[in-house]
């Protein structure tokens, strides 16, 4: 039958951490971060100054950007001595943390959070590819982000006659879940949730090590009262329950609790009205060109969800399905602070799954931001100057698609508008995005022409692709001097395909109406 599990608060279950442990967390913003729990291990530390020196894990965004959330409950100093993180962006005081070098820190790949924990609830191994001529490499930075951070954690490996990165077999001692509600016997559902994050990989990985995991719920119901089809964590592998004061239990960074996006029910899709005319949009536009019918991609935060917009507007929405990180197939994804979510999605799997699906080559498009790229195709969206807000899901999906187009404007600061179906330059910006040198190698445009990837660069005033390994210009802006529109706003000087084409002029039209007719020539192919 099983005990009914202990009901403590968030100030008793921070005693249960030791100095020097590793205190691993699910998040996803503050959807999915069992906040309350952090918020008691602070409130331990302002008391007692302990626990000390833990190490703090998680593999996605945590915090809502904004001070004093999220991950930025332990900034006291002593507290956490090093962070292993997907991305760190989202806490602004931890940022502060690593640009400042008061902590060790690895940033690693949202995905191999979840299927590292998979491997060491099952006692294996975990090779992967995802990281290998990125930063990752050991080769190259071994994802760490901070000097005071010498470590090698990350191990290059051969098997089989390749290369593969060999994760560590982490000890871990402490781990933080959330769920929704959990019976007495510790039996813990989601169903309030967004989507179903690493909650049980973790669990079955801390419980491997004979480490304790602490649930935090909205609310504790009778035994046998819960479908045990809907239960994620099983109550053997929870050992303490917590009721969630309800502040820090949010379903996303801006919302407490939405029924549409827990999934519970549909909403109306109102007509989106469309987009002005943009160098945004025309960019969305040109991305948009290259979906294929009946396809599965995943869209990018920022300009790449253009493509979402320009797809609706031209009503081709049904021609692909759109994918999450956190596990999301379909619906209509939520913007802003609500990112990570959606409404009328068609199904939801396990986190750990979706990421199997990318690294499996699963994706037939992605479209993702343009930080920074040079020459050789490289692109870095990692590493700003001191800033380093970690790759979440970058590296796995970039690194996994065989069809990639990278999108944002030719510079930095520019500005532009188009007038009578030509692009104007306005300014040309504070500097350019493409570089001899990216400062860090988020995207390898070896590793790609290697594992024959389609590339595309897109940007406002042109287009390129990667091609024998360097980058090559093949479309420009109607309206744009190539020399002092474009080539003079670069590092390098791309290679020139000898029949350089105009970019489509209907897309820098007002009205376009000739996706589909793309779309649709595609299918008869």
């Amino acid at each position: 039958m099983g005990k009914k599990k202990p009901v403590i608060s968030s100030r008793e279950a921070a005693d249960l951490i030791k100095d020097n442990d590793l205190l691993a967390t699910c998040t996803f913003g503050l959807g999915g971060l069992p906040e309350d729990l952090l918020v008691g291990v602070k409130e331990r530390y302002e008391e007692e100054q302990h626990p000390k020196d833990i190490t703090f894990m998680w593999s996605c965004g945590i915090g809502n950007n904004k001070p004093g959330r999220g991950a930025d409950h332990l900034l006291a100093d002593g507290l956490v001595k090093r962070i292993i993180a997907g991305h760190v962006g989202s806490s602004p005081g931890m940022v502060d943390k690593v640009v400042n070098n008061e902590v060790e820190a690895y940033l690693l790949p949202q995905g191999v959070f979840t299927q590292l924990y998979r491997a060491i609830a099952g006692n294996k191994p975990f090779l992967t590819k995802v990281g290998l001529q990125t930063y990752v490499d050991p080769r190259l930075e071994g994802a760490k982000a901070t000097e005071k951070t010498t470590e090698e954690l990350i191990e290059l490996a051969e098997f089989g006659g390749e290369e593969w990165l060999k994760y560590p077999d982490f000890d871990i001692d402490v781990a933080f879940i959330r769920g929704s509600f959990a019976d007495e016997k510790g039996n813990m559902n989601v169903e309030d949730e967004t989507c179903i994050l690493e909650q049980l990989e973790l669990a079955m990985a801390t419980k491997k090590k004979g480490g304790t995991v602490i649930a935090q719920v909205k609310q504790i119901v009778e035994n046998n009262s819960l479908d045990p089809k809907s239960i994620v964590v099983p109550g053997g592998l929870i050992d303490y329950i917590v009721v969630a004061d309800p502040e820090y239990h949010y379903q996303t960074m801006g919302t407490y609790y939405s029924p549409e996006l827990a999934g519970k029910i549909n909403v109306p899709v109102d007509s989106v009205k469309p987009a002005p005319l943009s160098s945004r949009k025309v960019i969305g536009r040109r991305a948009a060109m290259e979906l294929q019918p009946d396809s599965v991609i995943n869209l990018g935060i920022g300009t790449p969800d253009m493509v979402a917009s320009v797809a609706q507007e031209e009503g081709v929405a049904d021609e692909y399905v759109t994918t999450l990180e956190m596990g999301i197939w379909g619906g209509s994804a939520a913007g802003g602070l609500d990112f990570g979510a959606s409404r009328n999605a068609d199904a939801s799997i396990a986190m750990a799954n979706q990421f199997d699906f990318y690294d499996g080559n699963g994706l037939d498009l992605s479209v993702l931001g343009i930080g920074q790229i040079d020459q050789y195709g490289n692109n870095n969206v990692t590493k700003f100057g001191p800033k380093v807000p970690g790759p979440g899901g970058f590296i796995n999906i970039s690194q996994n698609t065989k069809n990639l187009v990278f999108v944002g404007t030719l510079t930095v600061g520019g500005k532009s508008h188009i007038e009578d179906g030509k692009l104007v330059i306005d300014e040309q910006g504070r500097g350019p995005k493409f570089l001899k040198e990216v400062e860090q190698v988020s995207f390898s445009g070896k590793y790609a022409q290697e594992n024959d990837q389609n590339i595309l660069y897109v940007t406002e005033r042109a287009v390129f692709d990667l091609h024998e390994g360097k980058v090559r210009l093949i479309e420009i802006a109607p309206g744009i001097d190539l020399q002092k529109d474009v080539l003079d706003q670069m590092e390098f000087e791309p290679e020139i395909v000898e029949d350089l084409k105009e970019m489509n002029p209907d897309i820098f039209k007002e009205e376009w109406g000739g996706l589909k007719e793309i779309i649709d020539a595609k299918s008869k192919k």
